[in-house]
């Protein structure tokens, strides 16, 4: 059954951390201050259902330049099959409008997804580790990369993404997250970013210019983060990277599939050795 009485509107910020708690109870894990850096990078893409004032399902549906990105799709369990997520869905698809859009859906969902046009493109392994250690891998120079360095990080950035997203960087790179800069005399050469969640911590993204810059950045990150639990989102065909990561007691978990509707966007793929956040890509 349709509910004709539900209200869809933009959400808040207090909202948004709503949503994000709906994260958490799936299991998703998000990061501990996520709401506020998520919602800058669109503060209207983020869309609730709403029944008798009660957010009763949500989506983000984050629209860059040119591309946008569906995540925290998510009807709360009381709510559902009543028709709520198909109207928030609908919303969402409504403000992004006709661009090439990607997710990252679960293993439930996939089916779903292909019905309304997404494609699967590769899968995405989490894998992680309990009690973090560094690796011992050859650094270049690694050094803090905070929101004084943003201009730079965010140039970088936009290689392995498909569409500029300043406002967001800005957010992502300040605390309690802590990002760090892999460099040579002519610029930054790779990036990484940690990140406190609700189980231990995350690494995303991890985006490089070659396998031995990503696990230099890797190995500084486990060094900061020895002894916590730590996962880290890896596209499939980051076969080598991944078997080091095996190899170093990281164990694989979490399956998603990167999907898109419409062409996949032309990124500099092999550069993309840990994905920013299956949230919002």
């Amino acid at each position: 059954m349709v509910s004709s009485s539900a209200e869809i509107r933009v959400l808040t910020t207090v909202e948004v951390q709503q949503l994000v708690s709906w994260a958490a109870e799936e299991g998703w894990n998000p990061g501990t201050a996520d709401a506020v850096a998520f919602q800058a990078a669109d503060p209207q893409g983020f869309i609730g259902c709403f029944v008798d004032g009660c957010l009763a399902a949500g989506i983000a549906a984050i629209s860059y330049d040119g591309f946008g990105f569906i995540g925290l799709y998510i009807c709360h369990p009381d709510f559902r099959g009543q028709g709520l997520g198909r109207q928030v869905w609908d919303a969402g698809m409504a403000h992004l409008g006709a661009v090439v859009l990607g997710l990252d859906g679960v293993v439930e969902q996939q089916e779903n997804y292909g019905c309304m046009g997404f494609v699967p493109h590769y899968r995405t392994f989490r894998w992680s580790v309990k009690e973090a250690k560094p690796i011992d891998a050859p650094r270049q120079t690694i050094a803090s990369g905070g929101p004084g360095r943003l201009s730079e990080i965010a140039a970088f950035h936009r290689g392995f993404f498909p569409a500029p997203r300043t406002a967001f960087l800005r957010q992502w790179l300040d605390v309690p997250r802590h990002a760090l800069v892999s460099e040579t005399e002519t610029g930054i050469d790779g990036y990484a970013i940690m990140r406190p969640c609700v189980q231990g911590y995350k690494i995303g993204p991890i985006f490089a210019v070659s396998e031995t810059v990503a696990l230099g950045l890797l190995d500084a990150c486990l060094d900061k983060l020895q002894g916590r639990s730590v996962h880290i989102d890896v596209p499939e065909y980051q076969q080598a990277f991944s078997a080091r990561l095996a190899a170093c007691g990281f164990e694989q978990g979490f399956m998603t599939a990167r999907m898109y509707r419409g062409a996949p966007p032309a990124i500099e793929e092999e550069g993309v050795f840990a994905i920013t956040t299956l949230e919002l890509g």
